[in-house]
């Protein structure tokens, strides 16, 4: 039997700070952000609500046009998977970091003031789609029926 594993992470949070985006001396972006997703629960002994927020790093390969995008504070969501890495400082000591690796990223709003000039309404515009996504073809909208085509159809006859 084929033994699986998941590495699978799902973050909807805020921005904590603007994305920083650096570029590997091959020439591919890597863009570094912050997301803060927030847990609240009551307090069972003195029944307060009580709140804690988590940070969660996070890295984006070959989408540099995100600094525009990626402000502090914009709500965002987040897939992708979990990686660590170690290294050794300057004065030889091991460093450890875990970070989610983005395969998908969609805004999805925060302060109102999008670049695109939303106003605040909800549009969620997906910054980058895993390599295994293919465009969506668009259909073309339906044609217009003239009124006096009826074929007798009412809301009861819709099943839902």
């Amino acid at each position: 039997m084929a033994s699986r594993s998941v590495n699978k992470v799902i973050l909807l949070g805020h921005l904590g700070k603007d994305a920083e985006t650096k570029f590997t001396p091959s020439g591919v972006s890597r863009s570094n952000f912050t997301i803060a997703t927030n847990r609240r629960w009551k307090d069972q002994q003195s029944g307060e609500w009580k709140e804690e927020t988590d940070w969660h790093n996070c890295v984006l390969w070959r989408s540099e046009n995100l600094a525009n995008y990626l402000l502090k504070g914009k709500q965002v969501y987040v897939e992708g998977r979990l990686q660590s890495r170690s290294w050794e400082d300057k004065d030889g000591q091991k460093k450890y970091m875990t970070e989610v690796v983005c395969d998908d990223l969609i805004l999805l709003g925060g302060r109102g003031d999008s670049p695109s000039g939303g106003g605040g309404e909800y549009s969620p515009d997906v910054v980058s789609r895993p390599r295994s996504a293919q465009p969506r073809p668009q259909s073309a909208p339906a044609p217009r029926q003239s009124e006096d085509f009826n074929q007798g159809i009412t809301d009861d006859d819709v099943p839902f």
